[in-house]
């Protein structure tokens, strides 16, 4: 029966981790879907982006800086996931995965995010989520790149 369950988590767990990304989205004449976005959230949940010095961000804060960015330079985003590791152990999880981001219509990105996720009544929340970018020194795991 655990081994069922753990499915069942697994797909339940990438379900929202790709849906996730399909709400940061946006064009000029689109906005992002800030609502869904923030749904897979716990409240008061922790965002760690990839500036150093390292500062916890709420998801309201981030949502606030990116919609600014929207509106002034950065007029279109697209994330999509690449790949994901999904480790479950009862009703927390943790994910690692990797996506690419497409800039402006024109510039690629990728990073890593790893993600810490908990079970209640049913549901899996994103406690908190912390990210960084792809560099050439530190290039995205090949494992992480594929679905």
């Amino acid at each position: 029966m655990a081994a069922l369950d753990d499915n069942h988590d697994v797909q339940a767990i990438r379900t929202l981790i790709e849906a996730h990304f399909r709400g940061l989205q946006w064009t000029p004449n689109t906005r992002a879907d800030w609502p869904a976005f923030a749904a897979d959230f716990l409240p008061d949940a922790s965002l760690f982006p990839a500036a150093r010095p390292v500062r916890r961000q709420s998801v309201d804060a981030f949502i606030a800086r990116m919609d600014g960015l929207a509106r002034d330079k950065l007029r279109s985003f697209k994330e999509s996931m690449l790949g994901m590791e999904i480790r479950v152990f009862g009703t927390v999880a943790v994910v690692l995965g990797a996506s690419e981001m497409l800039e402006n219509g024109t510039e690629v990105n990728r990073d890593v995010s790893g993600f810490l996720l908990v079970k209640d009544e049913g549901k899996w929340s994103i406690a908190a989520h912390a990210w960084d970018h792809e560099t050439a020194a530190m290039p995205v795991p090949e494992h992480l790149r594929h679905a």
